[in-house]
């Protein structure tokens, strides 16, 4: 597993190419239908993968250049592009998708090697530059599967299973309102372990099965937990 932001991005270009073709099925009524996210259309989880695009190429930008640029000019415009563009027709949904997406690959082409080393300020803090490429491709791939159209965490590339789990678990073992467990993939001996191991259930499923879950995509039903129970809580994912 790597976060290398040029080894990725082959990953993000298949990604992209997978999304596209999901949504080049999409009619009026598919867009206007409800996504996994509450009160979003697919229409909004379309709008917001273009809008994310052009905010992941600010922050190259901005490691590029050395100047400040923010993700987005504020929270209340990205809200409102967003809003703004879920009711497009779909082919100016496809058009966008695809534009936005062509910018990230020329913003990414253009940096510098040294750029890569500098801190850019997401929405939620800094954060490296060499992260960006793997932030797209994890948004590609968890917004492809909140559109409700076919595409599950089964579907993901087994390696991107693995990396957002690690991702996942590391983030939740540093916070306090996460609750203790053992996480242990399918037919592996190898486990992550957040909290208290001595007060921790352990909960056992494949790889993508336990992000999923772990980041609100997915009940967990397919997972089992032992000793015998309900499945811990976790808190909500970014």
């Amino acid at each position: 597993m790597t976060t290398d932001p040029l080894l990725l991005t082959g990953e993000v270009d298949d990604a992209t190419a997978r999304l596209l073709r999901t949504a080049a099925s999409f009619d009026d009524a598919d867009l206007a239908a409800a996504s996994l996210l509450p009160g979003w259309t697919r229409g909004h989880v379309l709008a917001h993968v273009a809008r994310n695009a052009d905010g992941f190429v600010n922050l190259l930008t901005s490691a590029r250049t050395g100047q400040a640029v923010p993700m987005y000019a504020s929270p209340t415009a990205r809200d409102a592009d967003i809003e703004s563009g879920s009711s497009r027709p779909p082919a100016v949904h496809l058009d966008d998708l695809r534009r936005s997406a062509d910018r990230f690959t020329e913003a990414v082409a253009a940096m510098p090697v040294d750029a890569w080393g500098a801190t850019v300020e997401t929405r939620r803090g800094p954060w490296p530059a060499a992260m960006l490429v793997w932030g797209r491709l994890r948004e590609l791939e968890v917004h492809h599967v909140d559109l409700a159209a076919g595409y599950r965490p089964a579907d993901w590339p087994e390696t991107f299973g693995h990396r957002l789990l690690h991702e996942v678990a590391n983030s939740l073992a540093a916070r306090t309102d996460a609750p203790p467990m053992v996480l242990r993939f399918d037919g592996s001996r190898h486990e992550l372990v957040i909290g208290d191991r001595a007060q921790a259930p352990t909960v056992t499923g494949a790889a993508p099965e336990l992000a999923s879950w772990l980041i609100g995509r997915s009940p967990g039903t397919v997972l089992t937990v032992t000793p015998d129970g309900p499945l811990p809580d976790p808190p909500e994912w970014i």
